[in-house]
Parts: C-alpha cells; sequence; structure tokens
C-alpha cells in the first residue's frame, strides 16, 4: 500500500513537473531595447511565435482593379445609403472584396436576398451597412489610434462572418453560493484579461464604459485626497492584462516603469493607446450596441447584450493590426474618397 502511494505521488509530482516545465518558453529569445539605459524597457518575443503570428496576420492578395464606370453605385442601383458616393464599378470590386473578408464560404446571400438586392430583411445587410459607416468613420476621424494605414473589414474579420475576439458583459461565471455568492466579478480566470482572476468584465468599464484608469495616487495617505481603491486598481490591471495580451507585448512598451503613471516618461505608443481605448467606445456605444434590435437572440450573450471589439478583435496578438500593412490603400472607398 505505502509502496503503491509512494508511485502515485511520484507519477503526480512528474505530471505536475512537465505541467510546470511545459508554462516556460523555450529560449532562444530575442530582446529589444524600447526605452532609456538601464530602465527596463525591453521587448521580450519568441521567434516561433513570432513566425506563426506572421502567417496567422497574412493579408489577403487586393480584388484586381477596375476603371471607373462614370456613374455612382447610387444611380445604378436601389438602397445604397452609404456607399452611393462611389463609382458603380469600385462598388462592385469593394463588395467582391467584403465577401471575401467576411463570408467567403455563405457567399453573397450571407447579407442579401438574392431575389432582390436592395431588400433590407436579411438582418447581416443591415449590420454590415453600419459596419462600413463606421470604417468609414475610424478611417477618418481616429488617425491618432489608426495612422495612415486604417482598417477594412478584414482587419477584425479574417474570414469569418463574426470577428473571433469579441467580448460580452460577463458576471465572472458560476460561483458560490450564500455568503459567498457576491464575487464582484472576481476570482473566476477569464482569457478577456490574460487568463487572471482579476476583475472579469474589465473590458465593459474601461471599452464600453467610460470608467477612468486610476492607480498610484500622489499623495501618502490618499483616504481623502485620491480617490482610488484597491478594487479599481485591480480593474486596470485587468484592462492593462488584456491588451498586453492583444497586443502581445509586456508593460514597457508603453511605460517607463520607474514611473508607469508620469507621461513624460511613457513611450509615445501610450499616447496611441489611448486612442485607441476612446475609439473602442465609440465603436461600441455609437455603432454596434446601436443595432441591439436589429440581432437575433443567438448573436447575444448570456446578458442579452451584442458583441462588442476590445483591442484583440484587431490586434490579435501582434502590436500593429496585419503586422502595419494597410488594405486601405487599395480601398480608398472605405476612407470616404471617391477614387
Amino acid at each position: 500500500m505505502k509502496l503503491t502511494l509512494g508511485l502515485l505521488g511520484i507519477v503526480i509530482a512528474a505530471l505536475l513537473g512537465i505541467r510546470v516545465a511545459l508554462t516556460f518558453e523555450a529560449p532562444p529569445m530575442v530582446s529589444e531595447q524600447l526605452g532609456y539605459r538601464g530602465t527596463g524597457m525591453d521587448e521580450i518575443t519568441n521567434p516561433r511565435t513570432a513566425a506563426k503570428l506572421a502567417t496567422l496576420n497574412a493579408v489577403p492578395a487586393p480584388q484586381e482593379p477596375v476603371t471607373n464606370s462614370g456613374t455612382k453605385a447610387s444611380a445604378v442601383y436601389e438602397n445604397v445609403k452609404v456607399l452611393g458616393d462611389v463609382d458603380s464599378d469600385q462598388f462592385n470590386r469593394l463588395m467582391a472584396a467584403i465577401t471575401e473578408w467576411v463570408s467567403p464560404e455563405e457567399g453573397c446571400n450571407y447579407c442579401h436576398n438574392p431575389e432582390n438586392l436592395a431588400d433590407d430583411s436579411v438582418y447581416t445587410k443591415v449590420v454590415a451597412r453600419k459596419m462600413i459607416e463606421m470604417t468609414r468613420k475610424i478611417n477618418t476621424d481616429w488617425g491618432k489610434h489608426v495612422g495612415e494605414t486604417g482598417v477594412t473589414c478584414y482587419t477584425c474579420h479574417r474570414g469569418n462572418p463574426v470577428p473571433k475576439n469579441v467580448f460580452y458583459q460577463t458576471d465572472g461565471g458560476p460561483h458560490a453560493k450564500g455568503m459567498a455568492a457576491s464575487s464582484q466579478g472576481q476570482n473566476k480566470a477569464s482569457k478577456q484579461i490574460g487568463t487572471t482572476s482579476m476583475y472579469a468584465d474589465a473590458l465593459t468599464s474601461y471599452l464600453r464604459d467610460k470608467e477612468e484608469i486610476r492607480i498610484a495616487g500622489q499623495k501618502a495617505l490618499p483616504a481623502s485626497t485620491n480617490g482610488t481603491t484597491i478594487q479599481a486598481t485591480e480593474h486596470t490591471y485587468a484592462l492593462m492584462m488584456h491588451m498586453s495580451q492583444s497586443l502581445g507585448v509586456n508593460c514597457t512598451f508603453c511605460h517607463n516603469s520607474r514611473s508607469f503613471s508620469d507621461w513624460d516618461q511613457s513611450r509615445p505608443q501610450r499616447a496611441t493607446s489611448w486612442h485607441g481605448i476612446r475609439m473602442a467606445r465609440e465603436i461600441n456605444t455609437g455603432y454596434i450596441e446601436t443595432l441591439k434590435d436589429v440581432f437575433p437572440a443567438n448573436r447575444k450573450g448570456p446578458q442579452g447584450d451584442v458583441a462588442k471589439v476590445a483591442c484583440s478583435t484587431c490586434h490579435q496578438g501582434v502590436n500593429k493590426p496585419l503586422l502595419g500593412v494597410s488594405m486601405v490603400k487599395d480601398y480608398p472607398e472605405l476612407k470616404g474618397v471617391v477614387p
């Protein structure tokens, strides 16, 4: 009996050892200095992971260029509410591209009634129209985050009708009853926040609502002057974990670790992220949540809300979506510019 228990203990210890070993990344790793010497502002990357991400972020070839017909889409087709200013031939080219980006298997009928393309009875057409309007808005007004690279439908969809990296409101999942019933949304490992057990619904707080990021007090004993609670700090860390995981970077990609709160010692990427948070809020509240009554029940989350965008929706593991390759230059219609 003792021998059996001893062997069982050895097997369990060996399995735990193997599991622990597999959680670490094997060398060689690549270290790049991002900030001043001695500050520890280094970016550590795994070249094998980077190679996989390069494949996942490959950009599809653009549709073959076409010449202008000289007639706007609104003059040729009925019920064109967003892209009516686009040349009709360019419009058809863009529609072919959107089909490839969003519904390559379902085809045009994913959004359209094949008997009447002008019909709005297919809910996905109403959604697509709003998303095109949103894409134009991003490319026109959010240059402080997307720069000249811009975005297209492919930036988020990557060949999927529903982008993979979206989020819904959550209460943190099943938890204990009785006195322990109120977990404050914590103590449940969530993939949205780097598989940590911090506040599980941080994305709703920061990327839909306007909760402010506050951690460090400016004075000692800040009971009445700082106003920042430990709970608020944990909420912030949850968001930061999400951003770090979404972009495949560590904290010093934006921050100088000697003073996380000091903007003067931070990298320019911190300002880009600041604008990105506010861009996500506008996308979620000004566009996506306005479609709540359009989406059917099977497209909503457990609490009845629609899928919302997060940092991971576009970035998908790299600090520049699609590794910084611009697709919008091949589709200027998505910038609201008539070719």
